[in-house]
């Protein structure tokens, strides 16, 4: 009787026996399968942009806040902390700690509940990384068996670097990296004992010991580590001392998310996002051309021309326009009334600033306040152009022969049928019959003036008489090689009626800026990704004419600072080039303009296309932006470079109105003599 009762016991022994033992291979089997996944796993890592003086501008992350440190940034006295929280046997074990695991039975059978893990750090980096957060038998056997596996293909610095990077610290922000500069500001090497204590008593609860929100529980926990670390004799007597009095700075940044320049990035995104799709979570350094500093200066000087033009608004039309407080930067803008003849839409602006040597971009601002709208109108707003195309008219005109001292006829004349319908939608233009087009100078006509008048002055008759003499398809042709986009084709380009970005606009003006060759403007110069390999981003231009004929082209845009329609624009000890622009009824106001090495273009309108408002022209509106930013810039920036340079080739001719510069590709009209040549000796 008792040997059958023997014999059953043993072969249910032994059957359960191999149950396990087929239990644990398949779960091993399962581990082998999986064990890669924790190897490969590839975490969320902010990607954070700087400005061309390496100063972070943003932060960018989907759902995890978290900068990546690796094992040989992390100070050996936080792993040592670490360890002697979490895992002191951690450098011992295979994994596994039996001694912990038994503390954690006897005390979970006491309790009657479970209450300790006993888990190993590596277990916490197979638990957070591999499998369910679920509590049950099964799931702790396959940890167990996770973790040893996992030891025999990680090294255990891997296994730490991982875990300090996963962890989250409280506050929204994950890895200890993170977590130093958000609640310290302070790199992992410049962290003292009691605050790398602090860091590392968050991760038992990381709400609870939040030290910007419980600073005094966080000082508590942090001391209680400083006690363990002593008694185990890992730290001095003199090290104690120290530290238990110490109470660390703590700061609360307002959001994780806030940065200092939003369109710039916003703008960012959109272009690398193609080309990066991880470009929120893949850990990249991305190195900006932007200044913060000219970011700031433009921004503020943005918002100061739109504050101008409505105090003007206000005060000469207060039944139309009436008060409204911006935020808290107490700017004063026209909240718009209906009336009965006009309604008025929400005013806005944007600003582009370059290097004109390289096509570096500066600054961008795509609007007055980005908590109001995020719409960015320097890149996403299309706005007809005005005056502002002429200068690339009269440059086509120089490239063929024609100089600034040539004469064309500015005076009242009608169009025929051959132009359409879209001409009469230009600047300064009236219809008096629908088969008949009547333009208009916004001001006096010159009679017969000469071409450097003419776009001093920009004069629309003169214009488009000198397009007619120069033949409109050779001017058409012209205008569609530069690149314009959607080219009207007749006579209303000649007005600007055809439409751009602030940003494409800066683009084309550096023919002029940039003495004759395009440069597309860049914001990235660099991306390096996590494995430290570096993407530069090349200079991409492409030559229009030579640096003499667009010098032609700016020496007149000089005149039109400083006596024409942008002198709102001239700033003192700098030499400013640059055009005004109106779109037809105001609706739009221009100022693209330039020093010797920066480049300004500066839009002002309303959303909806409506008029900006009476004689809101780009002289008046846009051009004192750019007087605005380049005074604040000269007093940080003293050294920049202030007079034009005029390149060889360039000679002058005195005539009987005036000094006119021509080339030997723009020549003199018929019938002039007693040249003088000034490659040397002229300057502006």
């Amino acid at each position: 009787m008792w040997r059958v009762i023997r014999y059953s016991i043993g072969v249910v022994f032994t059957a359960a026996l191999l149950g396990v033992v087929a239990y644990l291979h398949s779960v091993y089997a399962e581990v082998q399968d999986e064990i890669e996944s924790v190897k490969r796993h590839k975490m969320d890592i902010t990607t954070q942009l700087f400005d061309r003086k390496g100063r972070l501008v943003a932060n960018l992350f989907d759902q995890h806040y978290r900068l990546y440190a690796k094992f040989e940034e992390i100070p050996p006295r936080v792993i040592e902390i670490l360890l002697a929280v979490e895992d002191t046997l951690f450098f011992e074990h295979i994994g596994v700690n039996p001694d912990a695991i038994s503390r954690a039975i006897v005390k979970n059978l006491k309790n009657l509940k479970y209450s300790e893990g006993g888990s190993t750090l590596t277990q916490q980096v197979v638990k957070n990384i591999a499998l369910t957060p679920e509590r049950t038998l099964k799931r702790k056997i396959k940890e167990a068996m996770f973790a040893i596996v996992l030891e025999q293909n990680m090294s255990k610095e891997d296994i730490l670097e991982i875990y300090l990077n996963y962890i989250f610290l409280g506050h929204g922000y994950y890895g200890v990296k993170t977590a130093a500069l958000g609640y310290f500001h302070k790199n992992l090497n410049e962290l003292t004992l009691k605050e790398m204590c602090m860091l590392m008593g968050l991760p038992k609860a990381p709400d609870t010991y939040d030290p910007s929100k419980n600073l005094q529980h966080s000082l508590g926990r942090a001391n209680n580590i400083l006690d363990r670390l002593k008694d185990i004799g890992w730290i001095t007597q003199e090290e104690y001392d120290l530290a238990i009095v110490e109470i660390p700075q703590v700061y609360n940044d307002k959001s994780l998310t806030q940065n200092a320049a939003p369109y710039v990035v916003d703008e960012v995104v959109r272009q690398l996002t193609p080309m990066y799709p991880d470009i929120k979570t893949g850990g990249y350094k991305i190195n900006l051309t932007i200044d913060l500093d000219y970011q700031n200066i433009a921004q503020e000087a943005l918002r100061y021309g739109y504050s101008k033009i409505n105090e003007r608004l206000l005060e000469h039309y207060p039944k139309t326009f009436m008060r409204e407080e911006v935020d808290s930067e107490d700017l004063i803008y026209a909240k718009p009334q209906e009336t009965s003849t006009q309604r008025y839409g929400e005013l806005n602006g944007a600003m582009v600033v370059t290097e004109s040597q390289s096509g570096k971009i500066l600054a961008l601002v795509g609007g007055v306040d980005y908590k109001k709208s995020v719409f960015n109108r320097a890149t996403q707003a299309k706005r007809q152009f005005g005056s502002s195309i002429k200068p690339f008219i009269y440059l086509v005109a120089f490239d063929r022969g024609y100089s600034p001292a040539w004469r064309v006829v500015d005076a009242p004349r009608k169009f025929g049928s051959n132009t359409n319908e879209s001409t009469k939608e230009v600047e300064s233009a009236t219809q008096e019959e629908e088969e008949v087009w009547k333009p208009k100078n916004v001001g006096a006509y010159g009679g017969l003036i000469s071409l450097h008048e003419a776009l001093r002055k920009s004069a629309n008759l003169a214009t488009l008489n000198l397009v007619q003499q120069v033949g409109f398809d050779l001017i058409y042709r012209g205008i569609k090689d530069f690149g314009f986009p959607y080219v009207p084709n007749d006579m209303s380009i000649v007005l600007g009626s055809l439409s751009l970005s602030p940003l494409e606009a800066a683009k084309f003006y550096s023919v002029f800026s940039n003495s004759g060759t395009m440069l597309t403007p860049r914001l990235v110069d660099s991306i390096i990704n996590v494995q430290g390999e570096v993407q530069e981003f090349p200079l991409l231009a492409r030559q229009y004419t030579q640096p003499k004929q667009a010098f032609l082209v700016t020496n007149i845009l000089r005149d039109v600072v400083n006596r024409g329609t942008g002198f709102k624009a001239r700033t003192a000890n700098l030499e400013i080039a640059g055009k005004t622009g109106t779109s037809n009824q105001n609706i739009d106001g221009w100022f693209c303009g330039f020093s010797p090495s920066i480049q300004t273009i500066i839009w002002y309108g309303r959303d909806d296309n409506t008029p900006i408002g009476p004689a809101e022209t780009g002289g008046i509106v846009a051009a004192p932006v750019n007087s605005y930013f380049f005074s604040k810039l000269l007093k940080i920036e003293p050294g920049i470079k202030r007079r034009f340079d005029m390149p060889s080739g360039i000679m002058k001719k005195t005539l009987q109105d005036g000094e006119y510069l021509y080339t030997d590709i723009s020549k003199l009209p018929p019938n002039t003599s007693s040249v003088t040549n000034v490659e040397e000796d002229l300057l502006f």
